[in-house]
């Protein structure tokens, strides 16, 4: 059987080329080679929380794997068939357990029946939508295409013990999804604050809170709902200590846009909240209907979908455009074009003829 050959350099080169490679390998059950595994990075090849994902994939598609190995620069992945049913995935420490979602949730929608995963990992970690985006934003934004997945948060885990718990829930698609056809937003139905701490006083996730819907308020006009999650010490079970804040936006007609934080040692609960706020803000300001981590986690959905799909984008990041390049080569009598200028607002527009499965 013939692979497909994918360039780990492409784009940014990172571990998202791999990711969305395999995710669109294991979904279409087209064999793939993945070479030159983040060659521009200064430790190139694969690291422990790639390798997670690998074996991610590997299991939602029964898939024989070669090089599947930390610091190998070349894997071989051969998928059998979509699994289904109650899975456990450990992506270890304090691997992003939002990334394997994103990787294996396409996969798990074609699959022949409803499937629980486990996934124990990195539920708040730098370089990745908390998992509070991927229940409450992601999963919402995807629901008019015809996707049901739910995320649940079980333990939350931060980098560097992780220890976190989420539950995924997929019920699979009966046909292919629908186009999603989206540009600007339109005014705001309410928005959003949440902030947690775990392992800190509980005025950590207040003052973050605080902050952030003060700011939400004042600038963008809209009194946010506030939820304060911080477990007192005597059932504060994570390993910690951590904090954060996810603040969104809903609008009509049904889209939510959203910003987060992380805390850190020595960094103010009062920034964190600010910075949450600020990222919203800059994406929601440019009138797009999807703000930037939306913008290359819909991709792969527009290729599944069957017609001509058209949304605006806060930021056309390389993400995006990266996640463009590679579903191309899954789906070839798919056209797809982009509209704006790299780290500005666009248009992204794709015909597809669906994927029939």
């Amino acid at each position: 059987m013939e692979y497909i050959e994918v360039d780990g350099s492409l784009g940014e080169g990172g571990g998202q080329v791999l990711r969305y490679s395999l995710a669109l390998s294991a979904l279409t059950l087209k064999p793939v080679r993945v070479f030159n595994i983040r060659a521009k990075r200064d430790n190139p090849g694969l690291r422990p929380q790639h390798l997670a994902a690998v074996k991610a994939l590997a299991e939602v598609s029964a898939a024989e794997v070669k090089g599947a190995s930390t610091g190998s620069m070349e894997v071989w992945f051969k998928p059998g068939r979509r699994v289904h049913g109650s899975l456990s995935i450990n992506v270890g420490t304090a691997g992003s357990v939002s990334l394997v979602i994103q990787a294996i949730l396409p996969v798990l929608l074609y699959s022949p029946g409803k499937s629980v995963v486990t996934v124990k990992g990195g539920t708040d970690v730098p370089w990745s939508p908390p998992v509070d985006y991927m229940s409450m934003v992601f999963t919402h934004n995807l629901k008019s295409m015809g996707v049901e997945a739910s995320v649940r948060l079980v333990k939350r885990g931060h980098y560097p013990r992780g220890g976190g718990v989420v539950e995924l829930r997929v019920k699979p698609v009966a046909k292919s999804l629908k186009p999603l056809n989206l540009v600007k937003r339109e005014k705001p139905l309410k928005a959003v604050v949440v902030s947690h701490s775990v392992r800190l006083p509980r005025h950590v996730a207040e003052r973050q809170a605080s902050t952030a819907a003060s700011l939400v308020e004042r600038v963008l006009g809209i009194k946010p709902e506030v939820v304060v999650d911080a477990p007192p010490p005597e059932r504060d079970t994570h390993l910690g200590p951590g904090s954060g804040v996810l603040a969104y936006v809903e609008a009509e007609p049904w889209v939510r846009l959203g910003g987060d934080a992380l805390g850190e040692k020595g960094k103010p609960a009062e920034k964190v909240g600010e910075e949450a706020f600020r990222k919203l803000a800059e994406d929601y300001e440019t009138g797009m209907a999807f703000d930037r981590h939306m913008g290359d986690m819909l991709i792969p959905y527009l290729f599944l979908a069957q017609g001509v799909s058209r949304i605006g984008v806060a930021r056309i990041t390389s993400h995006l455009t990266t996640a463009l390049e590679i579903s191309k080569l899954f789906f070839p009598g798919a056209e797809a074009r982009v509209e704006g200028v790299v780290e500005g607002p666009g248009v992204v527009e794709v015909k597809s003829p669906g994927f029939q499965f």
